[in-house]
């Protein structure tokens, strides 16, 4: 996707100049949504396609986004990951607050990061660099995910919780952690094997499975 692409999406001026107006085109797109939570429905019919119980998958959301997938302006909850959008683009854009080699850098607000990325003109890497909504997945997943592209994905995000749900799912199904899911209990040792698979394998440092077993005994 090029700049001219988003900004037709985002009902920006499609000149392939990303300045001021165009990230403030951005932020108004993915702003101001009702932020509908999950409804009983939803959850049993995720649950009884994934196997899983509903505190299952409300602990995974709570570790993930304390519970909701919206923040206070009505946009789905980002996190930028710089480290990402530096191995997507081989670095070249390194270093500056949205690209470098290493992770962190999460005292600058993530919608931020991704509008400067996105004026880099590697707009496919900046949404890829995001973990989206409630159950935080990373838009790089956008095509084992079947969306249509990574700003697809996004949309897809910003729309409702359910669209959040959906990702979800979809993402446990293309990996298989159906099992790994079904195993998480108020036992941290249970949780070990969703927490590396989903969280990756330095999980323990910031203590994701005892987090989880932590929501599933509330």
């Amino acid at each position: 996707m090029t700049i001219t692409d988003l900004q037709h999406l985002i009902g920006a001026t499609p000149d392939g100049k990303w300045g001021a107006l165009s990230k403030a085109a951005l932020l108004a797109h993915f702003s101001g949504r009702p932020a509908t939570p999950l409804s009983s429905a939803d959850l049993a019919g995720a649950c009884t396609r994934l196997g899983c119980s509903i505190l299952q998958l409300q602990a995974v959301r709570a570790v993930e986004s304390s519970g909701r997938g919206f923040d206070g302006g009505g946009r789905p909850k980002i996190l930028f990951e710089r480290h990402k959008f530096h191995k997507f683009t081989g670095g070249r854009f390194s270093p500056a607050p949205f690209s470098l080699a290493q992770a962190g850098g999460y005292d600058v607000n993530s919608w931020t990061k991704l509008a400067d990325a996105i004026g880099t003109g590697a707009v496919d890497a900046a949404f890829m660099a995001c973990s989206w909504g409630a159950f935080q997945i990373m838009g790089e997943w956008w095509d084992e995910c079947l969306y249509a592209s990574p700003y697809a994905l996004a949309h897809a995000c910003a729309q409702d919780e359910a669209g959040q749900l959906q990702l979800l799912i979809k993402y446990v199904e293309h990996f298989a952690l159906q099992d790994e899911l079904k195993q998480l209990t108020s036992n941290p040792e249970t949780c070990r094997p969703f927490a590396a698979a989903y969280n990756g394998p330095r999980y323990a440092v910031g203590g994701y499975h005892v987090k989880l077993a932590e929501r599933m005994a509330a």
